[in-house]
């Protein structure tokens, strides 16, 4: 692997993650997470992912919420137009 190849992940924090809409949008998810978790839906090294049926991941009502294996979740292209 050259140097031209190497992921510079301090630039992608710098540039998408560390901003503060990327931030809130994170913190959301993982409160997600933790009300599937508190109701028993999913559990840690579970092998299931906590999705947003509607994409959004700022709405965390019940009927948006749902689990799915990470293998399934992760398989779809994540793209402007991509559809679920």
């Amino acid at each position: 692997m050259t140097d031209k190849d190497k992921r510079n992940y301090r630039k992608e924090y710098d540039n998408y993650q560390g901003t503060d809409k990327q931030k809130k949008n994170r913190a959301k998810r993982n409160a997600a997470r933790s009300k599937m978790t508190k109701a028993g839906k999913v559990a840690k090294g579970d092998g299931k992912d906590v999705i947003h049926k509607s994409g959004n991941p700022k709405n965390n009502k019940d009927s948006n919420l749902g689990v799915q294996d990470k293998a399934e979740n992760r398989s779809y292209a994540r793209t402007k137009t991509a559809k679920k």
